[in-house]
């Protein structure tokens, strides 16, 4: 069964809370995490505008100020994504703006899983809420896998994306493909070559 809207957003929210435990932690290579967790917000960010907001203004309209905001913490965001892909991921001030978006971040959630989110699910039916997912999912991969295109130009590889080694495992009919993260992709790829 699709899951509904709701579902779909709070399961980014809680991906990308994990992305920044990675990320805060400083081992591991830290420029794939960002990417991933730039790729992520920005694809969040554009489904919701573009597909759950227009939705929540008319379907709940006391949320309208709530939606704006929402759309400005988005673009803080994604500056501080930009400042980070800028800045040497060993340095100082490279922690002190993962502090800054993860703090901003955390609030963006708080306030729409408190405010915006009941408001939607009191507003539409459990169909409508489903109909709502299928159109945020859709959005939320396109813009991913735009997203996942930029990081790898930024950093010049040649490696497909997760959308490109889903389209391939698709073609392979690989079991379970639909819950596998990129490097399971791959490595499930390897293992039927």
């Amino acid at each position: 069964m699709t899951k509904d809207v709701v579902e779909l957003i709070t399961a980014d929210h809680r991906e990308v809370e994990k992305l920044f435990q990675h990320l805060q932690a400083g081992g591991g290579d830290r420029v794939a995490v960002l990417d991933r967790v730039g790729a992520l917000l920005i694809a969040h960010s554009r489904a919701e505008e573009e597909r759950v907001y227009p939705v929540v203004a008319t379907d709940a309209p006391g949320e309208k100020d709530q939606m704006a905001h929402s759309e400005d913490e988005h673009a803080q965001a994604e500056h501080l994504i930009r400042r980070l892909q800028a800045t040497d991921p060993q340095s100082k001030h490279f922690d002190t703006l993962v502090a800054e978006l993860v703090e901003a971040v955390r609030h963006h959630v708080e306030t729409e899983e408190s405010e915006i989110l009941p408001a939607l699910r009191q507003a539409m039916d459990e169909e409508r809420l489903r109909e709502l997912g299928v159109k945020f999912q859709e959005r939320r991969e396109e813009a991913l896998a735009v997203a996942e295109r930029q990081a790898a130009e930024r950093h010049g590889d040649d490696e497909p994306t997760k959308d490109e080694l889903y389209r391939q495992a698709q073609e392979a009919d690989i079991p379970g493909r639909s819950r596998m993260a990129k490097q399971e992709l791959a490595d499930a790829l390897e293992a039927e070559g």
